[in-house]
């Protein structure tokens, strides 16, 4: 969520700001981050990523280039497996886009983000 300084605020206007900003926030659907675990060229990744077309206004894609300098954890990782995907920071996939399995956990995650709102 994001916050203006709380301390600049005067006390009169500090709960209608909030009462602002709870109803601004919480009544929207926050959508799950799909991570791929991509490197350049991944002609695979590519592939996978036509594949997520249809299902791309149901998640937020976060591509993580494996062979930078500061994510060589997920290099010695999955050097050999890409493209992989993490759905929540919670490993779903790899290789190919498992459709049946996509579908299954956005849904779990949207009525798990339903029943929070």
């Amino acid at each position: 969520m994001h916050w203006l300084p709380y301390r600049i605020l005067h006390q009169s206007n500090r709960h209608a700001l909030f009462v602002h900003f709870k109803r601004a926030y919480c009544s929207q659907r926050v959508l799950p981050t799909l991570t791929l675990f991509t490197k350049d060229p991944c002609p695979l990744c590519e592939d996978s990523k036509e594949a997520l077309d249809p299902y791309k206004h149901r998640f937020i894609l976060q591509e993580v280039d494996i062979t930078l300098p500061e994510n060589n954890v997920w290099y010695e990782r999955y050097r050999h497996d890409i493209p992989v995907f993490h759905l929540d920071g919670q490993f779903l996939m790899m290789h190919r886009v498992n459709v049946a399995l996509l579908e299954r956990r956005l849904a779990k995650a949207e009525n798990a983000g339903g029943a929070a709102a």
